[in-house]
């Protein structure tokens, strides 16, 4: 499967990049908590943070060197877009700062520590999706109000789709097969029993090819939806924001 990368962001810049090494938080985090910790940094449906990997790290159990290693964070995503990690919270140990973020790894919900300085720039997201599998629907809420809503094909129960917090990982589109539909969007779920996909099976949401039969469980863990549902939310749910599977 062929598929071009749009819809990201540049990498930041060197003198970016300088002045967050310097000054550990980005912009949107008070200064007042700069050196404090541990401090909040993503609440899904108020205010949510998002960074690129900026160098490959290794995410550990606790904010230290020393602790055991989680999983490894490369620069770029399998679909060779730019990784991005959702932190969830910031806290300083012997002058340094480190972040929780979630991981793409199985256990799904699994997080682990990363040093501030591996990551870029903070960028803001107020929205969150919300993907009642049981309900078949999808909905996007920002700032309090549901702006989108959509019926959705979940995974067949040999293949369920996993539950619990994610977030949006990239967006794709230049398929060759339409199955796919014009759009999908990755994330950092993973199906716990297709574990030998390529890119090892990564959950995604996208079009289709065979609306009819939608809504209900019709894929291997993917949430699908009809074509102009799938640009409608394209129009209206950036990179990074949270994701709730329930």
């Amino acid at each position: 499967m062929t598929v071009a990368r749009v819809g990201t962001l540049v990498r930041p810049g060197a003198l970016a990049a300088v002045l967050g090494a310097l000054l550990g938080p980005a912009a949107g985090v008070p200064a007042a908590h700069a050196a404090a910790g541990p401090f909040q940094l993503s609440e899904p449906g108020k205010l949510s943070r998002w960074a690129f990997v900026e160098r490959t790290t290794v995410a550990r159990a606790e904010p230290r060197r020393s602790a055991r290693a989680v999983a490894r964070l490369a620069t770029l995503t399998p679909e060779r877009t730019q990784n991005l990690v959702v932190p969830l919270e910031r806290v300083e140990r012997r002058g340094r700062l480190w972040l929780r973020v979630r991981l793409p790894v199985l256990p799904n919900g699994t997080t682990g520590w990363v040093p501030r300085e591996h990551v870029g720039t903070y960028h803001e997201v107020r929205t969150h999706l919300i993907v009642d599998t049981s309900k078949r629907t999808a909905r996007l809420v920002r700032a309090g109000r549901t702006v989108f809503r959509a019926r959705v094909g979940v995974g067949r129960r040999r293949w369920p789709t996993p539950h619990g917090e994610f977030f949006i990982r990239n967006r794709l589109r230049g398929f060759q097969d339409a199955t796919y539909g014009p759009l999908a969007f990755g994330t950092n779920a993973r199906s716990a029993v297709l574990t030998d996909w390529p890119g090892g099976g990564f959950i995604g949401l996208h079009g289709t090819n065979q609306p009819r039969l939608i809504p209900g469980r019709v894929s291997h863990g993917c949430i699908r939806m009809r074509n102009t549902d799938i640009l409608r939310l394209d129009r209206k749910m950036p990179i990074g924001t949270p994701l709730t599977v329930r």
